[in-house]
């Protein structure tokens, strides 16, 4: 049997690598300045290539940035907070401990992107809609938990989950980012626990 899918053309593969480059250009620009300190012209000068090249690629900085938070990226933070889920029924402090330390290795996988997500939720509308929409769907997918508390507060058990997000997120920025947390990791994530694991305990 011949293989009758077309490959790609030379122009095709050199249109992949730019947009591929524009990509990591911008990681690493919005990683060193942010995301309101970065241009199109940045990002374009840093590989090579004019403004009209970069627009052939992405309408705007904004969609550059949401290809930086692909799909990869939603549906990792989805499966901290299924993991979550389960973590909550087994009922285990230890467990509820391994999973703010799991967490805090996502943070540090993608700590680059925070500080430009964070000016992009205030400059960008659009940006702001769509963090919004995706912050409401962790609770969301934590059904079992969402089971075990009363119908009439739910909205109040899905609001823990949020603060708890914002939480480990402000952290990670004080302690990895800002140095202004000073205590190890480990410690951190004790005290996290402290407060957080009764805190998402449904009422008796």
């Amino acid at each position: 049997m011949t293989d009758t899918a077309a490959k790609p053309t030379l122009r095709e593969k050199q249109k992949l690598q730019t947009r591929a480059d524009l990509v990591a250009a911008a990681d690493a620009l919005f990683t060193e300045r942010g995301y309101a300190a970065v241009t199109v012209e940045d990002i374009a000068a840093a590989v090579g290539c004019s403004r009209a090249t970069f627009y052939l690629h992405f309408p705007g900085k904004l969609d550059i940035l949401k290809a930086l938070g692909s799909n990869s990226v939603v549906i990792s933070t989805l499966a901290i907070f299924q993991d979550l889920d389960h973590v909550l029924d087994s009922g285990s402090r230890a467990e509820f401990a391994g999973w703010i330390n799991r967490t805090l290795d996502w943070c540090r996988d993608h700590h680059h992107l925070m500080r430009a997500w964070d000016e992009a939720m205030v400059l960008e509308p659009e940006f702001r809609t769509l963090a919004r929409d995706g912050i409401s769907a962790l609770p969301n997918a934590m059904t079992s938990y969402l089971a075990r508390w009363p119908q009439e507060r739910r909205d109040e058990a899905k609001l823990r989950v949020e603060l708890l997000l914002t939480q480990i997120e402000r952290f990670f920025i004080r302690w990895a980012e800002q140095g202004a947390i000073t205590a190890g990791a480990d410690v951190a994530a004790d005290v996290l626990t402290d407060i957080w694991f009764p805190a998402l305990t449904p009422p008796a």
